[in-house]
């Protein structure tokens, strides 16, 4: 057959089909999109919402700052990401896995954590732990003694039938580590369980100084590295001392200065076994790091990358084999971002803490109960925690793909700003003199409470909006009664532990405290629909610190609103509707409301409202609006409606 002149024959192809192009190009009929154009499309969307930005300027305005100095873009493509070598899973620098085969043939390991309080029988306790290995725990971390559980003597019966060599225990034990690190061994050697023998004995030679109370002895630290020894010859697979980032992240620190006082912790560690005798690849094996995972999931994933870089790095440096500069990780779902009020929110929140964790290549995940923050959870709160990664693993299949997030451009970008900014904190920390010198002289501690005041301020303005808390708090709900923890508090000499909700917290319980909850009311002007919008918000606002609110009549008559406010019976009034009413209402009616008796009289608006500014000779004493200082607003109001103001 002779081919026409409209035909075109390829090889292996029928006479007159259209050739295969050698390269399959994907929405090859669009237009490439350009980065410049998409600048100025974010520069026309910000100009339509009243900011006004070059298109040179836009990416940088819609960026996302972080506390650890370098900002979160909105757009990644092939040109941001980053030129360093990420390897192979399993191989240096570990950034995609610590083993090749990743968690593939089983999952990470699901460490429920157990510090049962001192009233339990141990019996209740160990069909507790039985309950959640058979409903698909895979690892316990205990907590005992010192540290705030039971005594380390009820080790045997809370570890009764239990497979040591399925089942890895980790221990938390503070000061009495020895002894339960001691009767573990014992276990397992009564056993046979030798090799197989996995967990964390949990010895953490900065105890002292990150959690407070009296100096370590030496009995600690000779049981530390004896007990090291024995499992560096009997035990590969156990770990025995913890490089804990959780007092870093939970005294307000960033991801950055968590992991980078993590990898100092770390690396002291290494050296107090190496200077007692151990080979450097045997003290390396023995260090198992603790870090948090929050509701940032990205962060997360991107920390624990970070993390296994930085430590390889590390292990590089100091002489460790390939095998032994692998990190092993424990991610636990964030203390610090658990909220004692509408504590159902926070099974969203670890949800997303341990997808991150996950997909992170974490090798333990720990997912706290919803109600942590109250107390000892029930059984319920245990079973939600555990479930949760049973669905992950099991029906989201999370596990099943070594590194999903490896060549994102986002992921990566993120991975290196990240190990970047804790590489900066591990050398300052290493520069003055290592962890100890930095935990002694205060100097870490002054870094991170710098990081906790901005954070801080950011909540108090709901910056950072907590659901269930400083947004959408639910003012009368009923919370579940718990058991308290019992567990050891902040001693002197240790870092603060602080929970991000807990400012608004302490305002809610000092508006609990009241016999009658303080009232604030709403003095709403004009038509349903012109305050509505900034009722609402007020009312949002106002419940955030325990206020609850009185609504007013609405309408336009001063008499009638001042007069349902004296029948309020409360002293601060908030005047809600829309900048067209209060253009004519809002002056007299804040005049009315103060001669009426209201020594706080308030405008859902801006300060800036034309005519209504603080500088414009009005009664209004405070504005109600998105981004003010809602705590210390709300903080003012609680001591006047609770008479404790000056």
């Amino acid at each position: 057959m002779t081919a026409g002149p409209d035909t075109e024959q390829s090889g292996g192809g029928p006479s007159g089909t259209p050739a295969a192009p050698e390269e399959l190009t994907l929405a090859a009929e669009f237009d490439t999109p350009a980065r410049a154009r998409w600048r100025e499309l974010v520069a026309e969307a910000l100009s339509k919402s009243g900011r006004e930005v070059q298109a040179e300027d836009a990416e940088a305005a819609i960026a996302t700052a972080t506390d650890d100095g370098f900002d979160i873009a909105a757009l990644y493509t092939a040109e941001d990401a980053p030129d360093v070598p990420t390897g192979a899973p399993g191989l240096p620098p570990f950034t995609r896995a610590s083993r090749p085969e990743g968690h593939v043939a089983e999952g990470w390991y699901r460490r429920q954590r157990h510090a049962f309080g001192a009233d339990i029988a141990p019996k209740d306790a160990h069909e507790t732990l039985m309950a959640d290995l058979e409903n698909g725990v895979s690892s316990l971390w205990l907590v005992l003694g010192d540290a705030g559980g039971p005594p380390v003597d009820a080790l045997p019966a809370l570890l009764e039938g239990v497979f040591l060599d399925l089942a890895p225990v980790g221990l938390e034990a503070g000061r009495d580590t020895p002894d339960a690190a001691a009767t573990l061994l014992r276990l397992a050697s009564e056993h046979g369980v030798t090799t197989s023998l996995g967990g964390s004995l949990g010895y953490d030679p900065l105890l002292a100084r990150t959690h407070g109370g009296a100096a370590l002895t030496d009995a600690f630290t000779e049981s530390m590295v004896e007990h090291s020894r024995t499992a560096a010859a009997q035990h590969p697979s156990l770990a025995t001392l913890v490089a804990d980032g959780l007092p870093y992240h939970e005294a307000g620190g960033s991801d950055g200065q968590e992991l980078g006082a993590a990898l100092a912790a770390g690396l002291h560690a290494v050296r107090v076994l190496n200077d007692a005798g151990l080979s450097v690849d045997d003290a390396f094996a023995r260090v198992e790091f603790r870090l948090a995972a929050t509701a940032d999931q990205f962060s997360t994933l991107a920390k624990l990358r970070a993390a296994r870089r930085c430590w390889e790095r590390i292990g590089s440096v100091a002489g460790a084999s390939a095998e032994a500069r692998a990190m092993r990780q424990h991610a636990v779902t964030s203390p610090a971002m658990m909220t004692a009020r509408d504590p159902w929110v926070n099974i969203l929140r670890t949800t997303i803490a341990a997808v991150g964790a996950g997909l992170g290549g974490a090798d333990a995940v720990t997912v706290l109960p919803f109600d942590t923050a109250l107390g000892l959870p029930d059984d319920f709160a245990l079973r939600i925690a555990r479930n949760t990664q049973a669905l992950l693993l099991e029906e989201s299949h999370l596990a099943h793909v070594i590194d999903p997030a490896g060549g994102s451009w986002c992921v990566e970008s993120l991975t290196d700003a990240l190990a970047h900014a804790a590489w900066e904190v591990f050398t300052t920390v290493e520069g003055a003199g290592g962890i100890e010198a930095a935990l002694d002289d205060g100097s870490l501690a002054v870094a991170l409470e710098e990081t906790w005041t901005a954070r801080a301020d950011r909540i108090g303005h709901r910056k950072d909006p907590i659901t269930g808390v400083s947004e959408f708090p639910n003012l009368h709900e009923s919370l579940p009664s718990r058991t308290p923890s019992g567990g050891p508090g902040e001693e002197a000499g240790g870092l603060p532990r602080r929970r991000y909700a807990q400012v608004f917290e302490v305002l809610r319980d000092r508006a609990d405290a009241q016999q009658e909850r303080p009232q604030a009311f709403l003095a709403t002007v004009g038509a349903l629909a012109q305050y509505t919008a900034r009722a609402s918000f007020a009312t949002n606002l106002l419940h955030a610190g325990g206020i609850d609110v009185v609504d007013g009549p609405g309408g336009t008559g001063i008499d009638e609103i001042v007069a349902a406010f004296r029948e309020s019976g409360t002293t601060v009034a908030v005047v809600a509707s829309s900048d067209k009413v209060y253009a004519e209402h809002a002056a007299p009616l804040a005049t009315a409301l103060a001669e009426a008796g209201a020594t706080r009289v308030l405008l859902a608006g801006s300060p800036k409202t034309e005519g209504l500014g603080p500088d414009d000779g009005t009664a209004l004493t405070g504005y109600l609006y998105t981004g003010c200082d809602a705590a210390a607003l709300l903080t003012d109001l609680l001591d006047v409606l609770t008479g404790e103001a000056s």
